[in-house]
């Protein structure tokens, strides 16, 4: 029977191990810590019952992907669960920019630039069940649809900051500038409007959803998928050099670049292993669980009922901050990321306890304690949040790394998302997949189509270790 080891259980391992044991494969999957899910965790940090999400929370992209649809997660247990407002953007007067399920409801909120958001958004999301095959796949190849994804991917060549000046009104511009942050890039950079794009259009394909019982749930689905289809799990298992690897007809790898260059070292290919070891870091997250009785008490009334709330004031200040944190400085006034998770899934509070969730925007490597400034943020939009804490749990960039190396220096998406990254992945290749090494393949979110719960990464690279072994129907895994 053929064989196929996959290291690394997190979102993209465990999609790539589930479809290859779908395929037929004898498919064995080794995580280095106690339980698998990478960044689709969930833990009590502060209070007994107080389900807080370790990193990945919300998940636009993840309800539509092509490979957990291909793996019915459904059956193996995942609800999706939808707040009343998708997100808000609170600015200082007390408006907010506000995103809605629907494009024709958030255009209406958006008053003189309800048209402009309608034209660049509804074509798109109309198409999205087609549009994602190709959005959400590798961009070296030829495209199942080549004119919708010409229609999406126009806008996306942008710099974030150009196309935030198509908007007249503060509320607007501030809405697109803090979902186009959350590729971590400076907003003024070419290319910078394409994760903030890929997100509002599967955003309002889906909705911005959460896992029911926490994000650890999208993890525990893909493993019991994974065991369905005669795959195993060893947890505690970590992989510091390519002979604890047992052979295997095919090496799914869910590693960071810099990690791969280590363990295989000299097998590599001298360019290989170059391109690796200069694999470019993004900046780092700084993460604030809160305990908040009653809730935060936002100033602006749909942040109250908004599963997510961006924290970073106008286009301009969130550019300035993007462009600090890339920069190697620490802004006074970071953006901020909030989660409040618990308005979609209520089984996360503990009575009048409310788990919320939230990350600043740091430098790489950062070393400072960013709570203060991620407190005043709450503080500007929601004055007396303070008094209602009954609870902190902080994480520093170090911690992030040391509890999983893929997030080296606190860098949560692999790998910073430049040009040559989105369009390559981690080297210069036809197939991003590919390590140079036969039977050896690289899934992590450092490979197309990047960072999210979507699990795609790991597709892309379980099709590329089908079509190497010769697998009937394996150009795409899910398909």
């Amino acid at each position: 029977m053929t064989t196929a080891i996959v290291v690394g259980g997190g979102p993209n391992g465990l999609t790539a191990a589930a479809l290859l044991a779908r395929a037929g494969l004898d498919v064995t999957l080794l995580e280095a810590a106690d339980q698998v899910g990478g960044g689709t965790r969930s833990q009590e940090r502060i209070l007994p019952g107080l389900l807080h999400d370790h990193c990945s929370a919300v998940h636009p992209m993840a309800v539509t992907s092509p490979a957990h649809r291909a793996l019915d997660l459904g059956r193996h247990g995942l609800r999706w669960r939808l707040p009343d407002v998708d997100c808000a953007h609170p600015l200082d007067d007390g408006t907010a920019g506000v995103l809605l399920r629907s494009v024709e409801d958030t255009a209406r909120g958006l008053g003189a630039d309800g048209a402009r958001y309608r034209r660049l958004l509804e074509p798109s999301v109309r198409k999205w069940d087609a549009l994602s095959h190709d959005v959400l796949g590798p961009l070296l190849r030829i495209p199942s649809h080549p004119l919708l994804l010409a229609r999406f991917g126009l806008p996306t060549t942008l710099p974030a900051t150009l196309l935030g000046r198509c908007f007249s009104t503060p509320r607007a511009r501030a809405l697109w500038a803090g979902v186009a942050a959350h590729s971590f890039r400076p907003l003024s950079h070419p290319l910078s409007s394409a994760i903030g794009l890929g997100i509002l259009t599967a955003g309002h394909a889906a909705g911005w959803a959460v896992a029911e019982g926490g994000s650890q749930a999208i993890a525990d689905s893909l493993e019991r998928a994974l065991r369905a289809h005669g795959g195993r799990v060893h947890t505690g298992v970590r992989i510091t050099h390519h002979t604890q690897i047992p052979p295997a007809d095919v090496t799914l790898l869910a590693l960071d670049p810099a990690q791969i260059a280590r363990i295989y070292g000299d097998r590599l290919p001298d360019r290989v292993r170059g391109a690796y070891a200069r694999f470019r870091r993004g900046p780092a997250a700084f993460k604030v669980d809160l305990a908040v009785e009653q809730g935060v008490p936002w100033t602006n009334e749909h942040a109250r009922r908004a599963g997510t709330v961006h924290l970073g004031g106008t286009l301009a200040e969130i550019a300035q901050a993007e462009r600090d944190v890339n920069a190697g400085r620490m802004p006074a006034r970071p953006f901020v990321l909030a989660g409040q998770q618990y308005l979609a899934d209520p089984g996360r509070s503990v009575g009048d306890v409310h788990p919320v969730w939230a990350y600043a925007h740091v430098p790489y490597g950062y070393d400072g304690d960013a709570t203060e400034a991620v407190l005043a943020q709450f503080e500007r939009f929601a004055p007396g949040t303070r008094d209602r804490v009954v609870g902190v749990h902080a994480t520093s960039p170090a911690e992030f790394a040391a509890a999983n190396p893929n997030f080296a220096g606190g860098d949560i998406l692999t790998g910073a998302e430049t040009v040559p990254r989105l369009v390559l992945g981690p080297r210069p290749a036809l197939d991003p997949y590919s390590t140079g090494l036969p039977g050896v393949f690289c899934c992590s979110a450092a490979t197309p189509p990047g960072p999210g719960a979507h699990g795609m990464c790991g597709a892309g690279a379980a099709a590329s270790a089908l079509r190497h072994l010769g697998v009937p129907g394996g150009g795409y895994a899910y398909e």
